[in-house]
């Protein structure tokens, strides 16, 4: 039987895919909702069962309920929201390419701005953010949002490059931590987060970043190249410490630990980006292009950040 017919929407390319059960879960994708215009950012809520995402060009920040079903509006205007994520306390960090900034939603709804400026220029348009278990931020600042009006608004870059950011959460302080992107993207640390894992959409790659004791990194190095037609966005880990990538026109890409590309997922639409969440966080919610899409999963996300604190 081919691979197609016994695997539904996913590609076994090695055979460390199968024997890590990575398709065996649904055989089908789940269209949750087809509204949007350029959606990415999906973020799972545990303590509400809720999926947040954003809606970039429509400037605003989409709910879907897990019990219900329903979807509603969360946030209009939303400083056209790319990428979102949660901080150790469960406040909701958003990465705003309009604002070209990023914030912190506070219990009460109030919005604090953790980050706007490096050595008092402005960003070009913060792109992704992931927390650190000391509590950290750090945030990839693309150029995506200023090129033009449809992400954002079309402007002069103050900072003149693309970078990776690191805010201090006592300070507030932002470091420069890694340089010489074309279109740095989505990251994430290892488990351990002993590593940094960038991806960069323009150049075709994903680097990876040995983190130092005082959170410097090293110079990088490239742990995968992206394939004929395959671009990279957002990056997620599995509690395998395999790396799945949402892979634009190619789908959802799966990494093993030593870089070989084992397996993907098929989805209809350019795939932006990807997360893992449910109540046993292996349902994967993936933002395509107009459709938010999920499926549930025979592996597992990385634990929360709350959950890994050192």
């Amino acid at each position: 039987m081919p691979k197609e017919a016994a695997y539904g929407i996913y590609e076994v390319l090695d055979e460390r895919f199968r024997t890590g059960r990575c398709c065996h879960g649904d055989q089908r994708l789940e269209r949750l909702h087809e509204d949007g215009r350029w959606t990415e950012g999906p973020l799972y809520l545990p303590a509400w069962r809720q999926l947040i995402w954003s809606d970039i060009p429509n400037d605003r920040m989409l709910r879907w309920d897990e019990v219900t079903g329903a979807v509603s509006l969360f946030r209009a205007p939303a400083g056209h929201s790319n990428g979102n994520t949660l901080d150790g306390q469960g406040r909701l960090v958003t990465c705003e390419q309009g604002n070209r900034r990023v914030t912190r939603t506070e219990p009460d709804g109030s919005s604090t701005v953790i980050a706007d400026r490096h050595e008092g220029r402005r960003f070009n348009s913060p792109n992704d953010a992931v927390v650190r278990s000391d509590g950290s931020i750090w945030f990839s600042d693309p150029d995506f949002g200023i090129t033009s009006d449809y992400e954002g608004h079309r402007a002069e870059s103050e900072i003149g490059a693309c970078n990776v950011y690191r805010a201090d959460p006592v300070t507030g302080a932002v470091r420069l931590v890694a340089d010489g992107f074309a279109g740095p993207n989505g990251l994430v640390f290892s488990l351990d987060e002993r590593r940094l894992y960038v991806s960069d959409t323009r150049a075709g790659h994903i680097r990876v970043f040995d983190v130092r004791d005082d959170g410097t990194l090293s110079d990088g190095e490239v742990f995968a190249e992206a394939r004929d037609g395959a671009r990279f966005d957002n990056i997620r880990f599995d509690d395998g410490g395999r790396l799945w990538a949402a892979a634009l026109e190619d789908g959802v890409h799966c990494y093993d630990p030593d870089s070989t590309l084992i397996g993907r997922i098929r989805v209809p639409e350019p795939v932006s980006n990807i997360t893992f969440g449910g109540p046993k966080n292996n349902r994967m919610f993936i933002t395509a292009t107009t459709t938010l899409y999920s499926v549930m999963m025979s592996v597992t996300g990385v634990p929360r950040v709350w959950q890994r604190r050192a």
